[in-house]
């Protein structure tokens, strides 16, 4: 099985980068693949800028060539895709955003319908948008046909959206416990 997780948080090492690695690593243990892609080094690595439908079809003209292009390929060939971001304003950042706009080719061409995917989200507070962030990350999701899975599993609970953290996320043992569900949950589709 491959796991691809698409980071959209701008922080190395937060607690979105924690909560990606406490499921990875858990699946890894499973023998399953996985990679991590910060998707800001991959918009950095390309041409920076939101889609703006510059084509009909999509032509490829803002990323042929680039990380984008590359990680789009990936993303073709993982099994599962895990789409994390932190909360801003109560919704996904506008890196994820960003490139999941770009994403237009990979819907005309139905290279997502039916993938796995499931969403990991970060927030400072209590009640600070985890929700309505996953909520987000998931219409990203079926706008391109993909299955949700959430954090549940048939031996521990019926579950939640999501993996969602407040606060420090090393220290949210619900959060921690949650990667392990959903990590269970992932690697039952084996």
């Amino acid at each position: 099985m491959k796991i691809l997780a698409l980071n959209g948080s701008p922080t190395k090492n937060g607690n979105t980068d924690f909560l990606i690695d406490e499921v990875l690593s858990l699946c890894e243990k499973q023998g399953a693949e996985t990679e991590k892609i910060r998707i800001l080094d991959v918009l950095n690595k390309g041409k920076w800028f939101p889609c703006i439908d510059c084509s009909k079809p999509c032509n490829k003209s803002c990323f042929a060539g680039t990380e984008i292009e590359k990680t789009f390929e990936k993303m073709k060939q993982a099994d599962v895709i895990l789409l994390a971001s932190p909360v801003y304003f109560g919704t996904t950042g506008g890196i994820l955003k960003c490139f999941w706009d770009k994403t237009r080719l990979l819907r005309s061409e139905k290279a997502l319908v039916g993938k796995m995917t499931a969403a990991i989200t970060s927030g400072h507070s209590k009640f600070g948008g985890q929700e309505t962030t996953i909520r987000a990350l998931h219409d990203m999701a079926l706008v391109q046909g993909m299955t949700i899975i959430g954090d549940g599993a048939v031996t521990f609970d019926a579950g939640h959206n999501g993996v969602a953290s407040s606060g420090n996320a090393r220290t949210d043992d619900f959060a921690k416990e949650r990667c392990k569900i959903l990590a269970s949950r992932i690697l039952a589709y084996q």
